[in-house]
């Protein structure tokens, strides 16, 4: 990368960190629960004690990644985890941590991150699970189990055309009510969060690698996770038994795609609805 390039992406960087400042960051707080940056082996084991033992029904587990190019070409920055049984936050460094991010097991009993993915009987919420599985299997040989893809549940709940998935954005902004605070916040987050990350808006991917990570990323990670419980409330009280049963089949057929070895996550064919729909 030249000198230029890199003096062009520290300024956009250093804008957009900030315009981020001008946030309510406690009103942010406040609609998204408590978050903990989970950058030591010691932090890993108490959040895995923590996540046993849950309940499943509803799931409470949802999980969302970052990183630079997330796939198997890429790099796995940041995992969010939500719980949903007490609205916590967990933001795992696995630029950090590595494979001790999944490998350290809890204090009080034998678990791990890894084995908690790999659980089919620990329900596990995502949306578009595709390229967050590519990334877990290729990096870290995690096969994931139990998953719940949220985009398949809107598919299914929809009452019109089924021949393109929805993005999550599109889901938010149509399908889950939203206090004004709610929308105002979010709405800040994301568009200064894409100026940070976005190329086309003169970000860089390699913001998600800063570390100490800022404050304001934090908040931006959390973002989307957060919602994920309510838009999984608003699907699921529409899908009939019949449909459920097509989700989960057609989730797991998407993790076992995104663990092929011809397996590309990006192009049209990510947008189209699993064949039969």
């Amino acid at each position: 990368m030249s000198s230029s390039s890199t003096t062009s992406q520290a300024s956009a960087l250093d804008s957009g960190m900030e315009a981020l400042a001008g946030l309510n960051l406690l009103s942010l707080q406040e609609t998204q629960g408590a978050t903990s940056l989970i950058d030591t082996t010691a932090a890993i084991s108490s959040m895995v004690d923590q996540l046993s033992g849950l309940p499943t029904t509803p799931p409470s587990l949802f999980i969302d990644l970052e990183g630079v190019e997330l796939s198997r070409h890429g790099t796995i920055s940041i995992m969010q985890i939500h719980n949903h049984t007490n609205g916590q936050n967990y933001l795992v460094d696995v630029k950090t941590l590595g494979r001790g991010a999944f490998s350290t097991p809890g204090a009080l009993t034998v678990n791990t991150l890894k084995a908690v993915l790999e659980s089919s009987s620990i329900p596990k919420v995502f949306f578009d699970v595709r390229n967050d599985s590519d990334a877990l299997y290729s990096h870290y040989g995690i096969e994931l189990r139990g998953a719940q893809d949220l985009q398949l549940m809107e598919l299914a709940a929809r009452a019109g055309s089924r021949k393109f998935i929805s993005g999550l954005k599109k889901c938010i902004e149509n399908d889950m009510p939203m206090t004004s605070i709610e929308k105002d916040n979010r709405a800040k987050a994301k568009d200064e969060g894409l100026k940070l990350f976005a190329p086309e808006k003169g970000g860089s991917y390699e913001v998600f690698n800063q570390r100490p990570l800022p404050e304001k990323i934090r908040i931006y990670c959390v973002q989307d996770v957060h919602y994920l419980p309510r838009l999984w409330e608003v699907y699921n009280r529409k899908l009939s038994a019949r449909w459920r049963a097509k989700v989960q089949d057609a989730t797991e057929h998407r993790v076992m795609q995104s663990q092929a070895p011809d397996y590309n996550g990006k192009g049209r064919h990510m947008t189209l609805a699993p064949r039969g729909w």
